[in-house]
Formats: C-alpha cells, sequence, structure tokens
C-alpha cells in the first residue's frame, strides 16, 4: 500500500500502526535468531514511508530502528481514565508489573495515580529441554511473533513459578499491567500469584491483546475479574463472544487526534499529557 501511493505520486506516506509487528523480537535472544523488528522497519523504508506513528512500543529502543520520524504514543492516559472510572475502590488498589521488564512502565502508571507499586518476579528454568518447551497454539493475528522470545507469554510456560517480589497485595485490588496478551499465561500465572498472596480482585490492563484462539477458549478459567486491552487490534467480535469477562479501551480519540496534528504540520506533545483527553 505505502509503495502503490508512492508509485501515484503521494506528497507524504504516513504509516499508522498502533500495535507495531513483530515488537518482541527487538534483539539476538539466543544464536542465529532474527532480529524481526529492525526488519519491518527496514521494510517499511524501503517501501516508501515518511513517518510512522504507533502506540506501546514493547521497547521504545525500536524507535532507533527507523531513519525517519517515529511517534511512539502512550495508552497510559487513556488506562489512567479507565481505572478511574471502571474499577471499584481503585484508590486503594496496586499497580503490578508481571515482570521487570515492565516495572517502568507500570511505575509510571501508579505515579500518575498515586498508588502504590508491585513487582512479581520470574524464575526460570535452567535446563534447556525445559526452556525449549512450548505449547502448541493456532496461528495468532496479525502482528504476532512466532518462536520463543524471553519476553513473550509462551515462555512463561517455562517458567517454573513467579513470586511476588517488592509490595504488599493482600486485601486489596491488584491492577496487572503489561503491554501484551497473546496465550496469557503470564497473566494467568501473575494473577494467580497476586491471588495466593492475598489480593482480593485482579484486574488485567494490557496494551495489545493479540489473544490467540486458545487465549479466547480458555479466558474464563484465567483468575481476573476481568481482561481489558486496547483496541489496537480489533476486539469487536472477542468482547461478543466473551461477555463481561472481556473489555477494550478505545484509543481512536488519541490515533485520530495524532492523524489530524501530523498530517497539518503541529506538535503532538500535547498528546502524552495524562489530561489532555
Amino acid at each position: 500500500m505505502i509503495s502503490a501511493c508512492k508509485t501515484a505520486s503521494a506528497k507524504r506516506v504516513t504509516a499508522v500502526i498502533p500495535c507495531y509487528p513483530y515488537a518482541r523480537q527487538d534483539k539476538k535472544d539466543k544464536s542465529r535468531a532474527p532480529i524481526t523488528a529492525k526488519l519491518v522497519a527496514n521494510l517499511l523504508t524501503v517501501a516508501g514511508a515518511d513517518h510512522v506513528i504507533t502506540m506501546d512500543l514493547h521497547a521504545s529502543q525500536i524507535q532507533g530502528f527507523f531513519d525517519i520520524p517515529v511517534d511512539n504514543l502512550f495508552s497510559e492516559p487513556s488506562m489512567v481514565t479507565y481505572i478511574k472510572q471502571e474499577v471499584p475502590d481503585w484508590k486503594n488498589a496496586i499497580i503490578v508489573s508481571p515482570d521487570a521488564g515492565g516495572a517502568k512502565r507500570a511505575v509510571a502508571l501508579a505515579d500518575q495515580l498515586n498508588l502504590d507499586f508491585a513487582l512479581i518476579n520470574r524464575k526460570r528454568r535452567r535446563d534447556l529441554s525445559a526452556s525449549m518447551t512450548v505449547p502448541t497454539v493456532p496461528p495468532t493475528p496479525a502482528g504476532s511473533e512466532s518462536g520463543s522470545h524471553p519476553d513473550s507469554d509462551e515462555e512463561a510456560s517455562a517458567t517454573d513459578k513467579m513470586e511476588l517480589l517488592v509490595g504488599d497485595v493482600h486485601g486489596r485490588v491488584a491492577i496487572l499491567v503489561d503491554d501484551m496478551i497473546d496465550t496469557g499465561h503470564t497473566v494467568g500465572l501473575a494473577a494467580g500469584v497476586l491471588k495466593d498472596s492475598g489480593a482480593k480482585q485482579v484486574y488485567a490492563l494490557i496494551s495489545h491483546g493479540l489473544l490467540s484462539e486458545t487465549t479466547m477458549e480458555n479466558l474464563k478459567d484465567l483468575p481476573v475479574e476481568k481482561l481489558i486491552v486496547t483496541n489496537s487490534i480489533d476486539q469487536t467480535d472477542r468482547v461478543k463472544a466473551c461477555g463481561g469477562m472481556l473489555g477494550f479501551i478505545d484509543i481512536a480519540p488519541l490515533i485520530a487526534e495524532s492523524i489530524r496534528r501530523t498530517h497539518n504540520g503541529e506538535s503532538i506533545s500535547a498528546l502524552f499529557k495524562h489530561d489532555y483527553f
């Protein structure tokens, strides 16, 4: 599509990709592994994109893969609004990261809500045969990655256990925050730890809901009160199928305003403020 626009003499092409594909493959996690996130950046640039707009990159350093401007929008302001409006007793809640990699994201959200922060530590198996064991799942939607990756849901199946490392969740509403859910293993294990630690309720707020077919079938078994994702990937049919178990945060106003400002040559800095919408 980008190439077709450039061939048709388009003056400028902006690629709007709310869920950046292969974002978890942003580094070599083992010998001879590809850095597919960089390959996607090359493909977009060679095709003729002049500007990229995306949201909640798995690693913000992916912006450095490009030689063109990249705006990485945040869903955090929308999540803040959702928590205040939809989570009961949110002022007594605690924001939880399921691993160290997501700690910065969770701390930022906790600071905006003036809430406490908790961190779960993931202990992995050391033997190679165990770490290479991953569940067999059907193909996932566009934007999902195949293969194992240290930060992916799939590798949670090769985890001995998770344990609460920082924070006290006993008798409180725990809000689990992550950037992506695919098979649901990470969320399931983390929510189980929070329940075992005395959390009253567990809500899971995830930026990108890839949600494989297996995950949808087993959604009711997740030990969470509700799973909330953004509509960076269309969730209409899934929400209807799951009833009240699955909800979504509409990021359309954020994306629309970023497109308008980019088209008119305006600054998008205001979109990073938590009180904009």
